[in-house]
């Protein structure tokens, strides 16, 4: 039975953007939580200007809370090597790195072109291996951005051969608009896995309903780690009508279902989300959280 690995990414993708302020002891305990439902990785904050992301102000202390903790991996997003410096400044190991693919995206996203957004990444990286953090490199919206395609594909192996051989602890894809189906899916990862010397992993947004079914046809082509949140959590206000990513517990059901083995407590992570779906006040996205609790 293959085993497919699961980072829930809820705390930082899904929490970030909430207007309602979540408390720093309610966030540390549902990602305790979190991580004692077998979730082995679990992304726990965002190290950005609080300026601009409000609910990740307390990174810090949130991380001191966290480390170590049931036997988790836990990282955290940094987009500047500032970032990366107060990654390591509060005792994480990993840190989560992420870099435009599109022009378009890039300005509206990090006022910065691909090109500049992947040298600052080398910057980073380099940083990163100063200070004895393992590092995942994502490239956003790979399955295009404004409409399908407008992403190129030779843009995106281009940067996979450029980040060969840094050392990374993982390289994520992520559909951050939901553009993708299944055999766009396989297509990427049939031209990108064999240019890789770290883990493939995907980061895929649920916006077309075909997040469940892009997760099996991945894994279907090797692909043995995934990003998922809690409920399907998540969004970017620079993404017009862009939901979050796969509910953790709809994936672990799918996943299961079609023989694969994850070691994640489906009813654990639900609980989770029905707490934190009524802390939110709204019903989330995720289909079986609410059949469940």
């Amino acid at each position: 039975m293959d085993t497919i690995e699961l980072c829930e990414v809820g705390p930082r993708d899904g929490f970030q953007f909430e207007e309602r302020l979540i408390p720093t002891e309610r966030k540390i305990e549902w990602i305790r939580r979190l991580a004692a439902s077998g979730l082995p990785r679990v992304q726990i904050t965002s190290f950005v200007h609080p300026k601009w992301v409000p609910q990740m102000a307390d990174a810090e202390e949130v991380a001191a809370a966290l480390v170590p903790v049931d036997g988790a991996v836990f990282s955290g997003l940094a987009l500047n090597v500032r970032g990366v410096e107060r990654a390591a400044a509060a005792g994480l190991d990993v840190v989560d790195l992420s870099i435009a693919t599109n022009e378009q995206h890039g300005r509206d996203n990090a006022n910065m072109g691909v090109e500049e957004g992947a040298a600052q990444a080398e910057a980073m990286l380099d940083r990163a291996a100063q200070l004895g953090l393992r590092a995942q490199l994502g490239l956003q919206t790979v399955w295009g951005y404004e409409e399908s395609g407008d992403t190129p594909l030779a843009l995106i192996t281009e940067l996979a051969r450029r980040f060969a051989g840094r050392g990374l602890e993982s390289f994520s894809l992520a559909d951050s608009t939901g553009l993708a189906h299944p055999g766009a899916i396989c297509r990427v990862v049939d031209a990108v896995a064999p240019l890789m010397d770290a883990p493939l992993v995907l980061h895929l947004h649920d916006t077309r309903g075909l997040g469940v079914a892009n997760i099996l046809a991945a894994a279907g082509a090797g692909v043995c780690r995934f990003d998922t949140s809690l409920g399907g959590l998540g969004g970017c206000p620079f993404i017009p009508g862009a939901t979050g990513n796969v509910a953790t517990e709809d994936v672990v059901w799918a996943l299961e279902a079609s023989g694969y083995h994850t070691g994640v407590d489906m009813r654990a992570v639900a609980s989770v989300t029905r707490e934190v779906a009524d802390f939110l006040g709204r019903k989330l996205p995720g289909k079986l959280y609410g059949l469940i609790y």
